[in-house]
């Protein structure tokens, strides 16, 4: 990679609260990568929440591969995918996150979004310099409740003593 390359990659940031905001507004197709048919699990919670809001979710498990979870298609890896990826959401091991970076790019993706405590800097490193958004340790699902005003509704400890709801 060259100095020039380098500098843009690392001067890119996509973590602040504006930017997540900007990236959930101007993506809404989500490669859920890692997301499980088991509706305890958080990827599957994020799903739901996710496609509750609006977003058209790509479930990507080789496990449930030509199957499908919540209504949608499972696909094997993102590779498969057959239709243009805004957000790759990896719900899988750090040590997993710099092959998946390499993946979203080849994809065409445009954010690679780590869940909540990942963190790689490789993987932050590759997605940059491929020209990717990098989001680390977030999860999608609480980022768009804090942002469009759901906490509440997804179990969050947001202060509130009562359910009791203002009026406008």
């Amino acid at each position: 990679m060259s100095d020039t390359q380098f500098e843009s990659a690392t001067v890119r940031a996509s973590s602040g609260a504006y930017e997540r905001l900007r990236l959930l507004m101007e993506h809404r197709t989500i490669a859920m990568v890692g997301l499980s048919a088991d509706p305890m699990r958080p990827s599957h919670f994020a799903a739901i929440y996710m496609l509750a809001a609006g977003y058209d979710i790509i479930p990507v498990n080789p496990r449930y591969a030509g199957g499908e979870i919540l209504g949608q298609r499972v696909y094997g890896s993102l590779a498969e995918i057959d239709r243009p990826v805004g957000i790759v959401d990896a719900f899988r091991r750090t040590e997993e996150m710099p092959a998946l970076a390499e993946q979203a790019i080849a994809i065409g993706a445009q954010v690679f979004w780590m869940q909540l405590g990942i963190r790689s800097a490789e993987a932050a490193r590759i997605a940059r310099a491929g020209g990717l958004d990098v989001v680390e340790d977030r999860c999608v699902k609480i980022e768009h409740a804090r942002f469009f005003g759901g906490l509440n509704l997804i179990g969050m400890n947001t202060g509130v003593i009562t359910a009791r709801r203002r009026l406008p």
